[in-house]
């Protein structure tokens, strides 16, 4: 019997932007969302957190505070079950992205533009509850 999945986010907002990768694989595929993925055997979890941010969107960071968790059920997420420890990353320095591996775009979004984006589900719900943006619709 397995457990549930590790994965996570990173949280980069610079210059009131947030920056956003669609996804290229499910679950979500096509959606936006925060850079990120799972934990691999043996690496650290801010670890992860970089690695996923430079992999997805070519930018180098410093994985900071805890900001929230999210915990997706087998129903909303292709039959896995996997729980999200999402970060806040500071950039080493602040640069346009290039999607990579598991992103088919990346791009830095106003902060006030996000709840309009085709976000995965609850991103702009838990974006909201963290004091990362003011507004969902």
């Amino acid at each position: 019997m397995s457990g549930p999945l590790l994965g996570v986010g990173a949280a980069v907002v610079d210059d009131d932007r947030l920056l956003l990768v669609r996804r290229a694989h499910a679950p979500h595929a096509g959606l936006w969302s925060l850079p990120g993925g799972r934990v691999e055997i043996g690496e650290t979890i801010a670890e992860a957190v970089t690695r996923e941010l430079r992999e997805e969107t070519g930018l180098e960071g410093v994985c900071g505070r805890l900001i929230g968790w999210v915990e997706l059920l087998p129903e909303e997420s292709d039959g896995q079950h996997i729980v999200v420890l999402d970060f806040e990353v500071t950039l080493f320095e602040s640069a346009d992205p290039t999607p990579a591996s598991d992103a088919t775009a990346a791009r830095w979004v106003d902060l006030i533009d996000v709840a309009e984006m085709d976000l995965t589900p609850g991103t702009a719900e838990f974006l909201h509850d963290h004091g990362i943006i003011e507004t969902i619709t």
